[in-house]
């Protein structure tokens, strides 16, 4: 029996769980880092395509896109800049598509019509 104090060891846990949703309904949870930017996880879910989702696989990492509380991520943004929280699995959409809409563009359209800049009275998902 030791006569110092116990030494305790705190475990810092400094990754984001991702779990990813495809259009088919199927999930698969990845690790990253809060400066892993959008693109680098489209990277990297690319070069590790699960087996399952052979059906769902694509030609180049550049068209996966990844859609947060319905809005689409830039390339560009971490997973820090969204105040992810660490330690704590986050849900995101994951779509093939070549592009990304205009920003706002259904804000502009909502508004050219004299309504409000929301689609509707509740929240919307992309699913």
């Amino acid at each position: 029996m030791s006569t110092g104090g116990a030494a305790h060891t705190v475990v810092v846990v400094a990754e984001i769980n991702l779990r990813l949703i495809l259009v088919s309904g199927k999930t698969k949870e990845f690790l990253f880092n809060p400066s892993d930017s959008a693109g680098d996880i489209a990277q990297t879910v690319f070069d590790n395509w699960p087996e399952d989702w052979e059906r769902e696989a694509v030609s180049k990492a550049e068209i996966l896109r990844l859609i947060y509380q319905g809005r689409f991520l830039h390339c560009n943004v971490t997973l820090g800049a969204l105040g992810l929280p660490l330690g704590k699995t986050t849900v995101m959409h994951l779509v093939p598509r070549d592009n990304l809409p205009e920003p706002n563009s259904q804000d502009q359209r909502q508004k050219s019509k004299g309504g409000s800049s929301r689609c509707c009275s509740t929240t919307c998902c992309i699913l």
